[in-house]
Order: structure tokens, then C-alpha cells, then sequence
């Protein structure tokens, strides 16, 4: 089958813009010639190149249709139009049920008619996440320069007609440098993919990204294993910088001996953000004087005048970021704190310095229920956005509680302090580390939950993709930190505790609706507070809404981790709990009993009560109340109803106790009953007492299960 070749060849394009680019394109162009594309199209990418290979089949035909046209009856002008307007004569057309129909026969297209037709618009309207102007309205990443494409080693003619003088062709071109300096440079004619592939690499290009990303990963570690050494891996920057040469040539220069003192963290963030240097670490972790860099061109003196050059830079961005460590040192932490005041949090939500005072007091509240000291947690919260008033955290966000940690341990404050200032961020993504130790456990908390709190307070909530505040990494980062460190929380409490450090919430502003959207809607869905809630009623309801999310995220983890959605829901479907430890405990048991050997039985048995309670309710419900013993005429209803006698307060003493392995056990011993009670019983008695009586009793069993999980929606 022809191999189509498509290239778009440009200035340089940004690299975190490559792979999606090229993709995009493989998509579109998949789309627009799907009648003789043959498997998916393969994309490629470099940094003046986006491209793609596909097989197409030489030609397609098209089934023919048919094309309803005017009532038979219908004037002979509007038949006139409709046969123009397709382009037929009145011998193509046949009598369908007082209708005119025109039969059109199929056409037959031709893969490069195909390719040529979809291609201008194809180009014209690819999105970009940044384009620019350069000749005109058409607007492309970088100012365009080819467009190759090659279908079975024959040029596909078409033009781009924002852009005279671009059309389509079958040259491309090779490194800009070092092809020119071997010869070959300018473009070069090609016939298809393994004649591109050759031409390019005969020209200094290598055109896999991943090839690339190969090259570079080998000859760094190459040039380190010589030293001792290791590079630290870095996914992302390699990413990036294979997109930033064409053909790699892996370098290694070396740090001055003058900032070997600085942090590791600072020095890496320096190296990476602004130079795309890799960082290297001896064999004991320690940092390794040493930097990595690629180069775009294989120089003639082995690299050595690109290394003297980038020490050169490297020295100059080391001494700035020296500057800033060494004058932010000068003062303490603490002195930062002022310049908060004036720095704007959220417009609704007050200042940072209104922020660190509500986490120093939801520290305080967090730090007796972790475990953690309540001094050190309130002076961790206390400093723990400090450093953001920083110099050097000004220069260099990314490390935003790591200078911080420097800092504290520079002013001799406890070392729990400082890790807590350094962690309390964490986990910043699934594979970042959660705090572990208990100060830092409160802090990292109650940044969090801060969070929430104060977003959810002014309906600043998630809504479908969109999380402007990273709301749902916050809740997730406060459900790894409780399952991680097995924590026991009642998150209603806290989460009301939170509520009330805003000084909206006490009636300090003018602001009456501050948290009543999420209240309300959990009191609308008849929330009721629990007794013995520590706040009041729509303070409790907020609390349990913002629960609600967090319980939305934990099923969603779980869910990913292959958990069974289904109970998932019945464990949460129990109502009242926000003891995430609790949950997922009951949620195990659940597991448990429904794939033990009496789980299926009990499962359908359940669900014939509740389905026999729901239509009869309609009628005459509810069916509660105490069960008439007297009324009890058969054996196997009596049975039953002993064994919800023992079932029902073992299963209350075992939800008290936490015990919900006891709590399976004693539901999964009223199978046997249920089963005879089934088989022998018949619910709607003609004698109404003995109808509603069994009811009851079936009513009974539903409250006693419904206690441990909503059974309702477990599938089976």
C-alpha cells in the first residue's frame, strides 16, 4: 500500500510543544483521510519539525445514497431546483411513497485527491496553545517555511493561500550548522520515510524524539560513571531538552569549588530552570561538582569551549543566587512575616498573614489529635509561609518551604519545626512522599484544610475540568496523609474548626453567605447535624459537604487502585461518617462478607425485602414499629425473627466497637434464616395483622443491615 510521508518544517518550536503538536496532527490528519487510512498514523517531532508517516490505500469508492427530494406533486420549479442542485437528470430518479428520489451512485477518491483536499485546511486551522504572525493573517507556532508531503514517492500538490509561495513539495532540511559546515547543507529531495530517516541523520538530525532522549540519557551517564558520580534523573528536563537539539552531544562541566556550601535544592533549581543543566550526586547522595549539559553540534575541540562557556554562565546565576541566601540570612524567619500582611491570598479570602494566623490556630486544634507537640506545631505554622517574603524564594518559587527549612535550622529552632516548614507543602503530587512526622502532619493538615475550607466557603469549587486552586490535589494530598499514617479524624469537626478561623465566619465582614451554598445544599438533601456536633447546624452541614468531596476523591483513588465501586458505595452509603480510617475498614469487612460463601445469598435476600418494603410502602408505609411476638404463626418467621433479636445488638455493639469483621459475621449468620423464611413465609398475608407484622419484621432486618452499609448498591 502507498506510504504517505508529511512534514511541517519551521523555525524553532517550543519544546514542551512538540510531542503534543505532533500528535494533534496525527489526529487530525487521521480525521480528515479516514476512508483510505490504513492503521494510525505514526507522528514524529523535533525541534523544527513536526511530522507523521501513514499507510493509505490507493483509493476507496463510495457507497452511493440516496437523496429525498421534492413531493411528486410538488411544482415542476422545485424539482428543477433540487435536480441542479445536485447536478442529475430526471432519468436518475425514481418514485418512493409520493416522493422524488435521487439514487446517487458511489464515487470512487483517490488517496492523494484526498490528502490534497484535507491538507490546506488541516494547516490553516491547527491549534497552537501560542501562535504567532509573521507574513499576514496566518498564524502558526513559529513562522512556517515547508510543508512536505510524499505519497508513494510523488509530491501531493496543493498550497497554502495565506501564505504565497508555500506549497507543497518534497524537500526538507538538515541541521542548520552542522550540515552547512559538512556541505550538505540547504534542502535535500526525499521519496519517503527511510530516505528521510537516512537524509536527515546524513545531515546531523536526528528525528526520533525518543532516540534522542536515548542518546542524551547514555552519554550523560557515560561521562559521569568516568567521574564517580551519577546523574540524578529528571524525566520531565530530558524531555525537554531532547527537544531542544537535533543532533545531542552529551557534556560535562564542573561546578566551582566557591558554592559547593549552597543547598543542594538551590543549586539544582538553578542549574534546571534557568540553564536545562542536570544535577549529578555522589555515590553517598551528597551533591557532586559537577553539571551535565547537551549541545546541538558536535564540536571540532571536543566540547571544551561550550564547557569553559556554560561554567562561565553557571558561576554568574550561582553568584546571584548567593546574594539572595546570604542577605535573607541576615534577618530570621519571623521578620519576613510583616511583609505577608500586604501580600493578597484570594480577594475573598484576606491576606497571607490573615492565612498563617488561622493555620497557627488549626495547627493548635490538629496538633493533641496526631500526636504532635502543640507548641511546635503552632510555631511550624506560624513560619511555615515565611520564606515566601524571602529574597531567594522570591527569585526561585519552587522552593517555597525548602529555603524555609534552611532557614529554621540556621536560627537553631527545633528540627521537628523546621522539616514540618519543609514538608507541610507534601505531597505535592501521587508520587511525592506524605509527611510522617507529627508536627509536620499538623501543619501539612492544616494547609490543607484551610484550603478547602476557605475556597469551598466562597463557592470556589471544582466544576467538571476545571480547578483553578488545585482543590482536588489538596484532598487527596489529606487523604494520603490520614491512610498513610492510619491518622482517626472526625473531619466534620475539623473541617468546622477551619470554618471558623475566617474572619468571615465570625462576622467580621459584610459578607452573609460566606459557606451557605455547600450548607445548603447538604441541608436541602435533609442532612441532619449528629448529636453531640460541636458546631452548630450550618456550620456542621458546611462540614459535611466538604466531607462529601473528600469522599468523592478517596473513591476515585480507590477506584484506581481497583477497589470494587460498588462497595465503595454501599460503605459509604451508611451515612454520618467522615473517619476516613473508619470507611475504609468498613469498606474491607464489606469486601469480605459479599465474596464470602454466604455474601451472595444475603445479598438477594436483602434486596427482595427492600424491593417487597418499597411497593408496599407505597401503599400503606411506612411499616415500622415493634414486632407482635404473638403474631408470629410460622416457625421459619419466628426463626427469623429470634436471629435479628441476637443479630441486631451485635451488630450495634460491633459498629461501636469498630469491630466490622463482627459486624459481617453477625449479618452473615441470619442467611440460613432468611433463606427458610423465604421459601416458607408468604409476606402479604390475605390476614392484615399477619401481613403487617412480617413487614415489620422485614423492615426490621433492612434498619439492622442498613446500619453496617447501604446494601442497595452492591451489584448482584
Amino acid at each position: 500500500m502507498p506510504e504517505l510521508l508529511l512534514e511541517l518544517f519551521s523555525e524553532e518550536i517550543p519544546a514542551r510543544m512538540q510531542a503534543r503538536g505532533a500528535d494533534d496532527l496525527a489526529k487530525a490528519f487521521a480525521a480528515a483521510v479516514a476512508p483510505v487510512l490504513e492503521g494510525a498514523p505514526r507522528p514524529f517531532y523535533g525541534p523544527r519539525r513536526i511530522g507523521l508517516s501513514a499507510t493509505l490505500r490507493a483509493e476507496v469508492t463510495t457507497d452511493g445514497k440516496e437523496e429525498r427530494g421534492p413531493r411528486t406533486a410538488a411544482p415542476p420549479a422545485a424539482l428543477d431546483g433540487f435536480l441542479k442542485k445536485h447536478g442529475a437528470t430526471r432519468e436518475m430518479l425514481a418514485e418512493q411513497n409520493g416522493f422524488w428520489v435521487l439514487q446517487k451512485p458511489g464515487a470512487t477518491v483517490t488517496a492523494a485527491s484526498l490528502v490534497a483536499a484535507a491538507m490546506p485546511g488541516l494547516i490553516r486551522g491547527f491549534g497552537w496553545p501560542k501562535s504567532m504572525r509573521w507574513n499576514g493573517p496566518f498564524t502558526w507556532v513559529r513562522p512556517l517555511h515547508r510543508v512536505l508531503c510524499v505519497l508513494d514517492g510523488q509530491v501531493v500538490p496543493f498550497a497554502i493561500e495565506e501564505l504565497p509561495g508555500l506549497v507543497s513539495g518534497n524537500e526538507t532540511e538538515g541541521h542548520r550548522i552542522m550540515a552547512a559546515h559538512a556541505g550538505s547543507g540547504g534542502a535535500f529531495a526525499v521519496t519517503g520515510l527511510a530516505d528521510y530517516e537516512a537524509g536527515l541523520r546524513a545531515r546531523f538530525v536526528v528525528p526520533d524524539a525518543q532516540e534522542r532522549m536515548r542518546i542524551i540519557e547514555e552519554g550523560m551517564n557515560r561521562l559521569a560513571a568516568a567521574q564517580g558520580v551519577k546523574i540524578v534523573p529528571d524525566k520531565g528536563l530530558l524531555e525537554e531538552v531532547a527537544g531542544l537539539v537535533e543532533w545531542p552531544v552529551p557534556l560535562l562541566g564542573r561546578i566551582d569549588d566557591a558554592f559547593m556550601d549552597l543547598p543542594p535544592e538551590l543549586m539544582r533549581t538553578t542549574m534546571r530552570v534557568n540553564q536545562r543543566y542536570f544535577s549529578l550526586v555522589k555515590p553517598d547522595g551528597g551533591a557532586a561538582p559537577f553539571f551535565a549539559l547537551v549541545a546541538n553540534i558536535a564540536a571540532l575541540d571536543g566540547g571544551a569551549t561550550l564547557v569553559a562557556g556554560n561554567e562561565r554562565v553557571l558561576r554568574a546565576r550561582l553568584s546571584d543566587a548567593r546574594f539572595f541566601w546570604d542577605q535573607d540570612r541576615k534577618q530570621r524567619l519571623e521578620s519576613f512575616l510583616p511583609k505577608l500582611s500586604t501580600v493578597v491570598f484570594h480577594a475573598k479570602l484576606g491576606t497571607q498573614g490573615q492565612r498563617v494566623e488561622r493555620l497557627v490556630k488549626l495547627a493548635r486544634y490538629l496538633a493533641p489529635l496526631v500526636g504532635a507537640d502543640v507548641g511546635l506545631a503552632a510555631r511550624a505554622a506560624e513560619l511555615a509561609k515565611a520564606d515566601l517574603a524571602s529574597g531567594l524564594v522570591g527569585e526561585f518559587p519552587e522552593l517555597q518551604g525548602v529555603i524555609g527549612r534552611y532557614y529554621a535550622l540556621h536560627q537553631n529552632e527545633d528540627p521537628r519545626v523546621a522539616e514540618a516548614i519543609a514538608a507541610h507543602y507534601r505531597p505535592m503530587g501521587p508520587g511525592d512522599a506524605v509527611p510522617n512526622e507529627p508536627v509536620a502532619i499538623a501543619v501539612a493538615l492544616a494547609d490543607k484544610l484551610d484550603t478547602l475550607a476557605g475556597f469551598f466557603a466562597v463557592d470556589e469549587r471544582p466544576t467538571g475540568s476545571g480547578d483553578p486552586f488545585a482543590l482536588r490535589r489538596a484532598a487527596l494530598g489529606v487523604i494520603r496523609i490520614l491512610r498513610e499514617n492510619g491518622l482517626r479524624l472526625r473531619l466534620g469537626d475539623v473541617i468546622g474548626e477551619a470554618f471558623f478561623g475566617f474572619p468571615q465566619a465570625v462576622g467580621m465582614t459584610a459578607n452573609p453567605e460566606f459557606g451557605m451554598a455547600v450548607a445548603q445544599e447538604k441541608l436541602r438533601a435533609g442532612y441532619q447535624a449528629p448529636k453531640g456536633s460541636l458546631h452548630p447546624p450550618m456550620v456542621a452541614a458546611f462540614g459535611a459537604g466538604l466531607v462529601d468531596f473528600l469522599a468523592d476523591r478517596l473513591r476515585v483513588q480507590l477506584r484506581a487502585e481497583g477497589a470494587r465501586h460498588d462497595l465503595l458505595a454501599a460503605a459509604f452509603g451508611a451515612g454520618g461518617e467522615d473517619d476516613l480510617v473508619r470507611l475504609l475498614a468498613r469498606a474491607d469487612a464489606l469486601k469480605a462478607l459479599v465474596e464470602g460463601a454466604d455474601g451472595p445469598n444475603l445479598l438477594a435476600a436483602y434486596k427482595r425485602a427492600a424491593n417487597i418494603l418499597r411497593i408496599e410502602e407505597k401503599k400503606d408505609g411506612p411499616h415500622q414499629g415493634a414486632i407482635d411476638a404473638g403474631l408470629l404463626a410460622v416457625a421459619e418467621e419466628q426463626a427469623l425473627a429470634t436471629a435479628l433479636d441476637q443479630a441486631a445488638p451485635a451488630v450495634a455493639a460491633s459498629l461501636a466497637s469498630e469491630n466490622y469483621i463482627s459486624a459481617m459475621s453477625a449479618l452473615a449468620a441470619l442467611r440460613g434464616p432468611l433463606d427458610a423464611f423465604f421459601d416458607r413465609v408468604t409476606v402479604n398475608d390475605p390476614v392484615p395483622e399477619l401481613r403487617r407484622n412480617r413487614l415489620r419484621l422485614l423492615a426490621r432486618l433492612r434498619a439492622s443491615m442498613d446500619a453496617v452499609a447501604d446494601f442497595s448498591r452492591i451489584e448482584g
